[in-house]
């Protein structure tokens, strides 16, 4: 029950959204390729976003409560009971006009690449019902989306650590916490997971074969988690949905502005849906910013009037422009704190910004393997046939050389991941071509002189997805044992990571409890004063448990309140500063304690109120009164 109340919940979500975009897409002229899917998803996130937008400005206007949230809903599934009949008619009638193509069947390898794409999606269906325990979502996702969700309104949080960034998709994550539980926004993050997936399978269809669209799929499936409040997939989301729209612009036929279907009636729109999406993009994470001269470039060597340029940076702007005007205003730094060097310094020190700059090069890493194959793409067929394709890999190779230069850190390069995957899937394929060539060659099935055509037809069979159940088997059995081996790996992989995820589901009080505990450091000591506290708190090295501690919670390793302000005093100095700005209470782990117990004063002014799991809570004493 646990389980289907929240996929009850997401599928009246899904199906509101789907109300708001199916709308919006109606107003626009048809894809030039049309693929229900793709449209189904595209009109999805676009309510995705039209929700984000609807949050904002409620809560702009301190209207963000319980119950415009509950109207805003209803409405979106209104919307889309109504339109529900006319889009299962016009499915219908896209299909008698397709009744006489014949649809190409699923060879082989295509069957094991679906069947491997349903094994990865196991443990991706469970992940989200496991409370939150993921450091970065209990440091300021949740916390600030939990702070809306109360107040009903957009506010700067000065306890959390970045109290300027935009907030567009933590939205969401206040709309779930005012209609239910803090599993639910792990839902809204997966949505955006789930919606990507289904673009990218169905881009690899429509520009490529099934092969690459299960590939693509299973890779970006494979590298997305499911079980946190994060929003780098929401950012990921609304990136492809704004490369589906510019392609699909790029597609339409160019026609006269006063012809409805043509101009700016009709594919010129598709403009300003891209915008909306940069827009929202940009609106919940600073990284997505990066894309703009990209797409500006792109854009502006097909179309240069002045009034579809207005029609994009209006729709830009409109998710997005009310975080940099407000930072822009209140700081002077629109991109506050990122744009320090530029518009000067605000409650960040240049030590903060070094510490930070520290951490993101302490975490920089290369990126999953099943990417790097990427990089092979333009050796396939398919880079010269298809322009969408060389697109796409224009834009892989522009993201990787832009995440290389400024950070190397592997999450900020999650919002490119799904076209990544995508042009990946192409390059494994060229890479298995030209293994099965190898193989042929040592084999003698091909005589020398014709090794380089054995080679390269190996290498177009396998990249364009035309691979035939006789080439697939190579000549041998041996081709459908290794297949069936590696089935068997993932699908025991599959089981074992399901299983972890099954074993993270708490579906009552006490088997929650257990797993915070385990998992949260600090927790019962935050859940103690979440209960007790009768005053501020300020927390040291426990950034990961402050969610479930009282809201708000202070102290943090960057900002106003950062530690080494106060880490440095004697115990005198620290509780009478600490009492001056109304602390009752400090909280920290035992592994710190030492820290400040060896100063010779510290126990005349701090008592043990509360120990637990490894972390205390200290009571300030009467004697710390300035």
């Amino acid at each position: 029950m646990f389980a289907a109340a929240h996929y009850a919940a997401l599928a009246v979500f899904v199906f509101s959204c789907w109300g708001f975009g199916r709308a919006l897409l109606g107003r626009l002229a048809p894809p030039p390729r049309r693929d229900a899917a793709l449209e189904a998803a595209m009109a999805v996130s676009l309510g995705v976003g039209f929700f984000i937008c609807a949050f904002q400005a409620l809560a702009i206007f301190g209207a963000f409560k319980t119950a415009a949230t509950v109207t805003v809903v209803v409405a979106g599934f209104v919307a889309a009971a109504v339109q529900l009949p006319s889009w299962l008619r016009e499915r219908r009638e896209l299909r008698a006009m397709r009744a006489n193509e014949v649809a190409a069947p699923w060879r082989y390898v295509e069957r094991v690449a679906m069947i491997a794409l349903a094994l990865v999606a196991l443990p991706a269906l469970v992940a989200p019902l496991a409370p939150p325990i993921a450091f970065d979502e209990l440091m300021y996702h949740l916390p600030y989306a939990r702070q809306v969700a109360q107040q009903g309104s957009l506010g700067i949080h000065e306890w959390l650590r970045y109290p300027w960034f935009p907030y567009n998709y933590n939205l969401l994550y206040a709309a779930a916490l005012q209609v239910g539980d803090d599993v639910l926004p792990h839902f809204l993050n997966a949505l955006a997971g789930a919606l990507s997936v289904v673009m990218v399978y169905r881009l690899g269809v429509l520009h490529a074969s099934r092969l690459t669209g299960c590939i693509g799929a299973a890779i970006w499936l494979g590298l997305g988690d499911y079980s946190n409040a994060l929003i780098d997939m929401g950012v990921a989301l609304f990136v492809l949905s704004a490369c589906v729209a510019l392609w699909w612009w790029r597609e339409s036929e160019p026609g006269e502005p006063g012809k409805v279907g043509k101009g700016i009636h009709g594919g010129m729109r598709w403009l300003g849906v891209a915008g909306f999406c940069l827009g929202l993009a940009a609106g919940s994470k600073y990284q997505a910013l990066i894309f703009l001269p990209l797409v500006t470039l792109f854009v502006i060597r097909h179309e240069r009037r002045v009034k579809a340029w207005a029609l994009v940076f209006a729709c830009f702007l409109l998710p997005c422009i009310y975080w940099y005007a407000r930072n822009a205003i209140m700081t002077g730094d629109p991109f506050n704190p990122i744009g320090a060097r530029v518009f000067g310094f605000t409650e960040w020190t240049p030590a903060d910004y070094v510490q930070q700059v520290a951490d993101v090069r302490v975490h920089a890493e290369l990126p999953n393997a099943l990417i790097w194959a990427v990089f092979f793409a333009p050796f396939s067929v398919l880079w010269k046939r298809s322009a969408a394709v060389r697109a796409a890999g224009w834009f892989c190779l522009y993201s990787v050389v832009v995440w290389v230069v400024t950070s190397r850190y592997p999450r900020y390069l999650t919002a490119s991941f799904p076209l990544l995957a995508a042009i990946a899937a192409i390059g494994w394929q060229v890479l298995f071509g030209w293994a099965a060539a190898g193989v042929r060659r040592m084999s003698g099935n091909k005589p020398a002189s014709d090794a380089a055509t054995s080679a390269a037809s190996a290498t177009a069979t396998v990249a364009t997805g035309a691979m035939s159940r006789d080439t697939a088997r190579s000549g041998a059995r041996a081709g459908d044992w290794v297949l069936v081996l590696l089935l068997a790996v993932l699908a025991a992989v599959a089981v074992r990571q399901t299983a972890v995820k099954v074993a993270m589901v708490s579906t009552t009080p006490e088997a929650r409890e257990a797993v915070l505990r385990q998992h949260v450091p600090g927790y019962a000591v935050m859940d103690y004063l979440r209960h007790n506290a009768t005053g501020r708190v300020y927390q040291i090295a426990l950034n990961e448990a402050i969610y479930y501690g009282p809201n708000p919670i202070w102290g943090d390793t960057l900002g106003p309140w950062r530690y080494t302000d106060f880490g440095a005093l004697s115990g005198g100095d620290l509780a009478r500063k600490l009492g001056g700005l109304g602390f009752t209470a400090i909280v920290l782990p035992n592994a710190v304690v030492p820290v400040f117990s060896a100063r010779v004063d510290f126990d005349r002014y701090f008592a043990v109120q509360y120990e637990k799991d490894g972390s205390r809570v200290y009571r300030i004493l009467p004697a710390a009164a300035p």
